[in-house]
Order: C-alpha cells, then sequence, then structure tokens
C-alpha cells in the first residue's frame, strides 16, 4: 500500500497541467505571505494608508508571481524570459483575478457565512488566475509558418 501512493503521486505529476496547477498554486500561497508582509509593513510601520498599502502589497506579490511564474509553471511557454508585454498581461488577469475573487465573495456572503464565501472566493481566483495565464499570457507560442 505504501508503494501505491508514489505510483499515485508520480503519475499526476507526469500530467503537465496538473504540475503546472500545483506549482501555481504553491507559487500563489508563497505570495499571499509576500502580499500580508508587504500590506503589514505598508500599513502598520510606514502608516500609509488602507487602500494604498493594499495596491502596493498587490503589486509586489503579483511582479513576484509574474517572475515566479515565468520561471517555473510556464518555464516552456515562456523560455523563462521576462517580457514586458507579458507582465502587463499578467497583471490583467489578475486584476480580472480580483474582480472575480471580490465579487464572489459579495455574492455568497449572502448565502453562507463570510469565511466559507472567502475560502470559495480563493478556489474562484485560483481557477480564473491559473485559466487566464495558462491560455492569455503564457499560452503556447505557434511556430512562424514556413515561407
Amino acid at each position: 500500500m505504501t508503494l501505491f501512493l508514489p505510483r499515485i503521486v508520480d503519475t499526476w505529476l507526469a500530467r503537465p497541467m496538473v504540475a503546472k496547477m500545483i506549482s501555481f498554486g504553491v507559487i500563489g500561497l508563497g505570495n499571499t505571505v509576500v502580499d500580508l508582509a508587504i500590506f503589514s509593513l505598508a500599513y502598520s510601520v510606514l502608516n500609509l494608508p488602507l487602500v494604498p498599502s493594499n495596491v502596493l502589497a498587490w503589486l509586489v506579490a503579483v511582479s513576484c508571481s509574474y517572475v515566479m511564474n515565468t520561471m517555473i509553471t510556464f518555464r516552456a511557454e515562456s523560455g523563462r524570459v521576462l517580457r514586458r508585454k507579458d507582465y502587463f498581461s499578467f497583471v490583467a488577469s489578475g486584476i480580472l483575478g480580483v474582480i472575480a475573487t471580490t465579487t464572489t465573495l459579495v455574492v455568497l456572503s449572502n448565502f453562507m457565512p463570510v469565511l466559507y464565501a472567502k475560502l470559495l472566493a480563493i478556489l474562484v481566483s485560483f481557477v480564473v488566475n491559473f485559466t487566464m495565464s495558462h491560455f492569455v499570457v503564457f499560452r503556447q507560442k505557434l511556430p512562424d509558418p514556413p515561407l
């Protein structure tokens, strides 16, 4: 039985989409910590107002996320090259994720406890952000056709 579990893990990780989703999620967790740290520093130590502290924290976290996802999760698609166009697409897709998360939270909080609504909103954010990153920001570039 104990040898069965590593085989299952190996099988799932051999699937590129699953491996990408896991990598994207782990990077997202790390960037959540970055976001919280920058927000706390800006708000509590630098005494910036709430909204600027939150925007600054999000900008730092989304920038870290772009770099890490370029170098790790979507390395094949990006060639591990940071590009201004991809960065701005990544930020734009992050804004879409924030809108989806906030909308989900507000709507679901009318039907369930806020904590459960927040957890489901995080799941929605993951789906939106991963989908946008996979299919828009880091989509597989087709080779140029022969002349």
